[in-house]
Formats: structure tokens, sequence, C-alpha cells
């Protein structure tokens, strides 16, 4: 398995590929709320298992932190370590750009994951597209 930076337009389509087929086809999340304005501001990452595109996610810089978004993989490669590698290389990604701060807004299924790698929750239970959030912080060293 291989985390990429997007850099051509077909990574990015693998991308949106992937995050179609969690959050709108599976999670049932409007698909106008999962592409949204912010796409063309972000750096966005997929995690690939040989060729094939496995996760996504992206970053963004808000307000001189990180913030985390669109974390996903594909349900046949949960629980195999692809979730931890995309992690790993957003946070690789954020630490060279000199930010020490991350967020994200973790989905509650989702939490006990986040906390393994370190976040915190930081505030209470939210909706976000019918789904129930925390949002959650970690700083990096």
């Amino acid at each position: 398995m291989k985390v990429v930076k997007v850099e051509t337009n077909e990574q990015l389509q693998d991308a949106f590929t992937i995050r179609k087929k969690v959050f709108v086809e599976e999670q049932h999340v409007p698909y106008e709320l999962e592409i949204d304005e912010f796409e063309d501001d972000a750096a966005h990452f997929v995690i690939y298992d040989e060729d094939q595109p496995i996760g996504a996610g992206r970053f963004r810089f808000i307000d001189g932190n990180g913030k985390v978004e669109r974390i996903c993989i594909l349900p046949a490669f949960r629980g195999t370590g692809a979730g931890k590698r995309m992690m790993n290389a957003i946070e690789d990604y954020a630490h060279a750009s000199e930010i020490n701060v991350l967020k994200l807004n973790a989905q509650t299924s989702a939490i006990p994951f986040y906390e393994k790698l370190g976040y915190h929750i930081v505030s209470d239970e939210f909706m976000d597209a019918g789904i129930p959030h925390k949002t959650m912080k970690k700083e990096l060293e």
C-alpha cells in the first residue's frame, strides 16, 4: 500500500471515486454535500493497493492550523492499516508545512480509530450530513 499526495487529475478522480463509494453510496451522504466548494483549496491524498485506489482523504489549512477531512477506506481494506497509513501521510505533510495542530470532525463510530492515533475529543456531539460527529484535535510533535 502506498499513499500519494494528488498531483494529477487522474489521481484526483481516484480520490473522488473512493469518496463517492464510501460517503455517498455506503453512508448515503448527498453528493452535493460530499464534493464541496473547498476541493480546489485542499491537498488531496489517495492510498493505492498495487494500482487500485482503496482510500482517500484531504487536508486544508484553516486559521494557522490543519484540518483533516474526508478520510475514507473501502470496506474490504478496513482493518488492514490503510487508514493509519493515510493519516500518517497527512500528518507528515502537515508537519512539513509547519502545522503543529490538527483538527478533524470524526464520525462517532470512528472516534476509537482516531484516539489510537493521538487525537482527543474537543466538542460535544453534532450532526453533519445526518451522521453524529465530534471534533477532535492533535498536537504534532
